[in-house]
């Protein structure tokens, strides 16, 4: 527990500390004046002053923020004009904010570059895990932990590729090759159409024999430097995350699987006690979700200070400041909205 509780702090931490990093790294490269940067809210436990900037660790560990000069549009005597946020030209503004997002992105990368160069590049085996009744597998006397070899004489290597060939075949009589303990049997299997709901909640039909995966995992050397397995890593995972959101928005996915803090250090403590790797998965995982929320164009929200600076410099002008607060407000009470769900939702599944 202790190991846990550690590695939910670092994990945690670390996020947050890399998205701010994001925000001040750009400001000072921009020349901005920064007059915090604090992880966490609320009373400051902890820190240091360098120059002008207060560095602090604070009591509340559910954020952090970078306090830039000049960001509500007021004067500062301890920094000149051309270093105030409210001075600069919007593209500038627009960097700064949008560099904590990019910053997470970032953040998944390395982790998942590091993780092609010391584990190698992960695939799936064709391992069965399971066999559904009554399903086309069954008949055939296929059973758990059978290692699928190859598909009419095709070979197959990982289970994308059996899920690709058994797809390919439709309905036609399928010879599987399979190694089951010492002895390789061939077994006839007729897959039989039909529909199932996946991982976002969409209808799909298609050929199925009904068999699940082992989860038996075989990591191969990655070839060259990883970077281009690492970027379409980060890519893959960024689309699996948006279209979770969608098919939440869609109902397809039930507003009951929002989680909250609870559920994110559930998370996190269940990678830590597969080790290193698993945890280091897990927070690049958490590090694209924190990406993709923050870009949402909800007032208050970096995504939201995005979509008002793009107006900004379309209509070549400052926003209505009485609107903009308008929009802040409500921004702030769906947040709130959204917090109390997750909350609620994962002391639901505590108490269930």
């Amino acid at each position: 527990m202790i190991t846990s509780a550690i590695a939910i702090v670092l994990a945690l931490g670390g996020l947050i500390f890399f998205h701010e990093l994001g925000h001040f790294a750009v400001a000072r490269m921009l020349g901005m004046g920064v007059k915090a940067f604090s992880l966490g809210f609320g009373p400051k436990l902890l820190g240091f002053t360098s120059g002008r900037t207060d560095y602090k660790l604070s009591l509340i560990p559910l954020g952090g923020y970078v306090a830039l000069a000049g960001e509500t549009g007021e004067e500062d005597e301890d920094f000149p004009e051309d270093e105030l946020f409210s001075n600069r030209p919007a593209w500038h503004r627009m960097l700064v904010v949008a560099a904590g997002p990019f910053f997470n992105f970032l953040l998944a990368f390395l982790i998942y570059w590091f993780l092609l160069l010391a584990q190698g590049q992960g695939i799936i085996l064709p391992t069965v895990g399971g066999v559904m009744p009554d399903s086309p597998a069954a008949a055939a006397g296929i059973q758990p932990n059978d290692h699928i070899l190859a598909i009419d004489g095709a070979p197959i290597d990982s289970w994308g590729a059996l899920v690709t060939t058994i797809r390919k075949g439709g309905e036609n009589d399928l010879a599987f090759t399979v190694k089951r303990n010492d002895e390789t049997l061939t077994l006839h299997v007729t897959p039989k159409i039909n529909t199932v709901k996946n991982l976002f909640g969409e209808k799909v039909t298609a050929p199925l024999v009904g068999i699940t995966q082992g989860g038996k995992v075989e990591y191969y050397p990655v070839e060259g430097l990883g970077i281009q397995a690492a970027l379409e890593q980060t890519w893959r995972m960024a689309v699996v995350v948006v279209k979770g959101f969608v098919s939440i928005i869609e109902r397809l996915i039930p507003v009951e699987s929002i989680g909250g803090p609870i559920m994110l250090a559930q998370m996190v403590h269940t990678s830590a006690q597969s080790g290193i790797f698993d945890l280091l998965a897990m927070v690049a995982i958490i590090s694209v979700n924190l990406a993709i929320i923050n870009l949402l164009p909800i007032p208050v929200l970096d995504g939201g200070h995005i979509l008002f600076f793009t107006i900004e410099t379309i209509i070549r002008r400052p926003l209505n400041e009485k609107w903009k607060g308008i929009a802040m407000r409500f921004g702030i009470l769906l947040l709130l909205m959204l917090m109390a769900l997750a909350i609620f939702n994962d002391f639901r599944r505590i108490l269930s």
